[in-house]
């Protein structure tokens, strides 16, 4: 199919384009500000389907509202119609065309258009009225407050915060291109004489800040956000997509000694405290155990031996392990535990604990296996 997609080169067209590629559409007839007419009108007489997604939104005069969102619109079907292709037609419009704005105004008109358009040649016309659109290659400091709060904080840079209790109405990038996608396939979410993206997430302003500086503050607390919630999850995504690309990486404290190394990775509220220990040849770590604190030990890396005993019997119980097979250790409450490194070379152990490390409450009882 030979899909055609205006603003191919905008936050949502990067995106819808990335995805069709990605589900093998090959024939794509991309437009951008520098596509030349002709051009356009051969796409527009190729076209089995066309995605309208370019429009202004942030003019330096306000008379490019109506040429930018009408006007092109108007080319376009005007072009269609002479080439006589009633091709189906996305149009993506903007929550504001319900507002007395002259960028509304603009939207309201494309709309109108659109729809007489429909009524005059028969083409099914899909009008999306989307409400604030967040996700990675947003452009920031233009027009979105997510994309601006994500690049600023990545960054250390200030950001404003008129209404902390004003309410955002936002949609995800890649809800809205599935939406896109459903509608290429004929089966949109038609909600009246509109369509929508059916997952909606609803925010203050003061709320999303908090929760993007949250985000920042994680490395240096070697947290994670809560991934169960659906937002926190997409949003988490979206800043990370912000960081400078000299910063991916942020360092850990390893607390070093003659016996190896152990360092803290990932501490979550409800999921528990990741680890990386590292134990040097002939050296046993350990030797005590937990009331209630149970744990995973995974050895990735060298061979060795954990042994158990339960704290009121003699008995010890030996798992001998190894980087070369991989199995997970359960460490039970109640018994006394340690890990030897049997090899010739560091023995690379990931442990995770039920709950993070709490000085004041460690849970932690000395014993010897």
């Amino acid at each position: 199919m030979k899909i055609m997609v205006t603003g191919a080169n905008g936050f949502i067209g990067k995106n819808l384009v990335a995805e069709l590629k990605n589900q093998g559409y090959e024939e794509l007839l991309l437009c951008s500000r520098v596509t030349e007419y002709p051009v356009l009108e051969e796409y527009c007489r190729q076209a089995e389907f066309v995605f309208h997604l370019a429009g202004i939104n942030r003019p330096q005069d306000e008379a490019e509202f109506m040429e930018g969102n009408f006007g092109f619109t108007e080319k376009l079907l005007e072009m269609l119609k002479y080439s006589e292709n009633p091709c189906p037609v996305v149009f993506a419009s903007s929550i504001q065309a319900e507002r007395d704005n002259p960028y509304g105004q603009s939207k309201k008109a494309a709309e109108d258009l659109l729809f007489s358009y429909s009524r005059e040649t028969g083409a099914k016309v899909l009008v999306y009225r989307f409400p604030n659109v967040f996700g990675k290659w947003c452009r920031p400091n233009y027009n979105s407050v997510v994309a601006t709060f994500c690049y600023n904080i990545a960054r250390g840079l200030q950001i404003t915060v008129n209404d902390p209790n004003a309410v955002l109405n936002l949609v995800y990038i890649d809800d809205v291109i599935q939406e896109l996608l459903n509608a290429l396939n004929g089966n949109e979410n038609s909600v009246g004489d509109f369509c929508e993206v059916s997952i909606l997430h609803n925010i203050t302003l003061g709320e999303l800040a908090d929760l993007i500086y949250s985000f920042y503050k994680s490395r240096e607390e070697r947290s994670i956000p809560d991934m169960s919630d659906a937002f926190t999850k997409k949003l988490y995504s979206t800043y990370l997509s912000y960081l400078p690309s000299d910063q991916f990486s942020y360092p850990l404290e390893m607390k070093i000694d003659s016996r190896g190394s152990f360092t803290e990775f990932i501490k979550t509220p409800d999921r528990g405290q990741v680890s990386v220990n590292v134990s040097k040849p002939g050296i046993t770590k350990g030797n005590h155990w937990h009331h209630t604190k149970n744990e995973k030990f995974l050895v990735v890396y060298g061979t060795g031996v954990i042994r158990f005993r339960k704290v009121d019997e003699e008995e010890i119980i030996e798992y001998y392990v190894s980087g070369d097979k991989l199995e997970v250790i359960d460490i039970p409450p109640g018994y006394t535990h340690n890990i030897e490194n049997l090899g010739e070379t560091d023995l690379v152990t990931i442990m995770w604990a039920n709950e993070p490390f709490n000085p004041e409450n460690p849970d932690t009882n000395f014993l010897e296996v």
